[in-house]
C-alpha cells in the first residue's frame, strides 16, 4: 500500500502535461523594462523567509536582475514580468506574503516540499494563473478561505495543496473553479462531505481527496464527468454504496477507495465499462459478494486490491487473463478453496509474468497446496498464504521462486518436513512458518 501513496504515477503524468505551458523564457532573460512591481513583490516575499538553509535565494538582490533570480522565469512578450515562480524542495521556512498576489502575469506558482506555514494569501489578482502547487508544507488555512483566495483565478487548471494542514469542509463554491483539470487536497485535515458541485468542473481529469476525515457518500455527480481519469479518496470515513456512475467512466485508469466504510457489492460489469483501468484499490471496506467475472476483461489492470472486505466464493481463475497484473491482494476476506478445481487459480496466475505480490492471508483456503505454486512468476517478491487451512506438505517447487523476500505460510495445517528448497531463496528476508504441524518445528 505504501508504495502508491503521496505521489501517484498517474498524477505525475497529468501534472507534467499541464505544466508544459508556452509563453515563458528561461532564467536568462536579459531584456527588461522599467517596471519594478514584480521585483519589489519578490523582495517582500523573500523578507518573510525565516530560514533558507541551502542559500537558494542568495542571488535575490539588486546586483542581479530579478528575471535571473533562482526559480524565477519572466515573459518574453512583457519584459520584467514574472510568469513562473518555482522554489521546489528547498526547505524554505516562513509565510507566503500577500505581495505574491501582485505578480499579475504569474502563470505557474510552485512552492512544493518546503516549510511554509500560516495562511494561503489572497491570490485573486492572479487572473493568468494556470497552475498552483504548494504541496507538503504546513499551511493552516481553512479550505473555504483557500478557495476564496482563488475566486478570480478562472484559468487555473491545476490546484495541488496536498500534504498541508488545511481544515474545514470543502465549500460548494469550489465548483466555480470550472477549468480545473487536476485538484489534489490529499493528506490534510478536511472534514464534512464531498460537495456535488465538483460536477461543475467539467474538464476535471483527476480528483484526489485521500487521507482526510471526509464522511458521507460519494456524490453521484462525480461519476458524470466524462474526462475523469483518476479518483483517489482513500483513508477517509466515506460510507454507503459506491455510486454506479463511477464504474461508467470509460477513461478511468486509477480508482483508489481503500480504507473507508463502503458497503454493498461491486457491479458485475466493472471490467466491461472500465476498459482503461490499471489500478483498482478497494481494500479495507465492507464490500461483499463475489469477485466479478468481468474483471478478467480489464486487460490493462496492473494492481488489484480487494483485501479486508467480506468477499465470498472462490478465487476466480480468470485473474490469470490479466497479463499485466503485478499486485494482487485478496487477504482477510471469506474466499474459499475446498476442492482441487477451486485451487486452479494458482495455475492460472502463472500467466501473470509481472506478478510481484500475491497476498491471500486470512481466507478459507483448504486442502493441499498444489505444486503449481512453483510456476508463479519468478518476479514474485511477496507470497502470503498465512492464516488459512492449507494442509499436507509444502511442495519443494516453492524454492523455484528465487526472488521471494517475504514468504508467509504460518497459521495453516501443514505437516511433514519443511522443504529444503526454501534454502534456495537467497533473497528471503522474512519467513513465517509458525502455527503449523511440521515434524521438525
Amino acid at each position: 500500500m505504501g508504495t502508491r501513496r503521496s505521489l501517484h504515477l498517474g498524477t505525475f503524468v497529468l501534472k507534467t502535461l499541464l505544466l508544459l505551458f508556452n509563453g515563458v523564457c528561461g532564467t536568462h532573460c536579459s531584456v527588461v523594462d522599467g517596471n519594478t512591481t514584480d521585483q519589489l513583490s519578490l523582495l517582500d516575499f523573500k523578507k518573510a523567509i525565516t530560514d533558507d538553509p541551502t542559500g537558494a535565494l542568495s542571488n535575490w538582490n539588486d546586483n542581479v536582475h530579478h528575471c535571473m533570480w533562482s526559480g524565477v522565469n519572466c515573459s518574453t512578450r512583457h519584459p520584467g514580468r514574472v510568469t513562473v515562480l518555482r522554489l521546489y524542495g528547498l526547505n524554505l521556512a516562513g509565510e507566503i506574503t500577500p505581495s505574491i498576489g501582485n505578480l499579475t502575469f504569474l502563470r505557474k506558482l510552485s512552492l512544493d516540499f518546503n516549510r511554509f506555514s500560516g495562511q494561503l494569501p489572497p491570490l485573486n489578482r492572479l487572473r493568468k494563473l494556470v497552475s498552483l502547487s504548494i504541496t507538503f508544507n504546513s499551511l493552516e488555512s481553512n479550505i473555504l478561505d483557500a478557495v476564496i483566495a482563488l475566486e478570480n483565478c478562472s484559468k487555473i487548471k491545476l490546484l495541488d495543496l496536498s500534504g498541508n494542514m488545511l481544515v474545514g469542509s470543502i465549500p460548494r463554491n469550489i465548483g466555480s473553479l470550472s477549468n480545473i483539470r487536476v485538484i489534489s487536497l490529499l493528506a490534510n485535515n478536511l472534514t464534512g462531505t464531498i460537495p456535488p458541485t465538483f460536477s461543475n468542473m467539467t474538464c476535471l481529469e483527476s480528483i484526489e481527496l485521500g487521507d482526510n476525515h471526509l464522511e458521507g457518500s460519494i456524490p453521484e455527480e462525480l461519476g458524470q464527468l466524462p474526462n475523469m481519469m483518476q479518483v483517489i479518496l482513500y483513508g477517509n470515513r466515506l460510507s454507503g454504496r459506491i455510486p454506479a456512475t463511477l464504474f461508467n467512466l470509460s477513461q478511468l485508469f486509477y480508482l483508489e477507495l481503500s480504507m473507508n466504510m463502503f458497503s454493498g457489492t461491486v457491479p458485475s460489469y466493472i471490467g466491461d465499462t472500465l476498459p482503461s483501468l490499471e489500478y483498482l484499490y478497494l481494500g479495507t471496506n465492507k464490500l461483499e459478494g463475489h469477485i466479478p467475472d468481468s474483471l478478467g476483461n480489464a486487460s490493462e489492470l496492473g494492481a488489484l486490491d480487494l483485501g479486508s472486505n467480506y468477499f465470498t466464493g472462490t478465487i476466480p481463475s480468470f485473474l490469470g487473463k490479466l497479463h499485466k497484473l503485478g499486485y494482487l491482494n485478496l487477504d482477510k476476506n471469506k474466499l474459499e478453496a475446498r476442492t482441487s478445481q477451486s485451487r486452479d487459480f494458482l495455475s492460472a496466475l502463472s500467466n501473470c509474468s509481472n506478478l510481484g505480490t500475491l497476498s491471500l492471508y486470512g481466507n478459507q483456503l483448504h486442502g493441499v497446496l498444489p505444486n503449481s505454486v512453483g510456476n508463479l512468476s519468478t518476479t514474485l517478491g511477496r507470497l502470503d498464504l498465512g492464516g488459512n487451512y492449507l494442509s499436507g506438505t509444502v511442495p519443494q517447487s516453492i524454492g523455484v521462486l528465487k526472488n521471494l523476500d517475504y514468504l508467509h505460510l504460518g497459521g495453516n495445517n501443514f505437516v511433514g518436513t519443511i522443504p529444503d528448497s526454501i534454502g534456495n531463496l537467497a533473497s528471503l528476508t522474512k519467513l513465517y512458518l509458525s502455527d503449523n504441524q511440521f515434524d521438525d518445528w
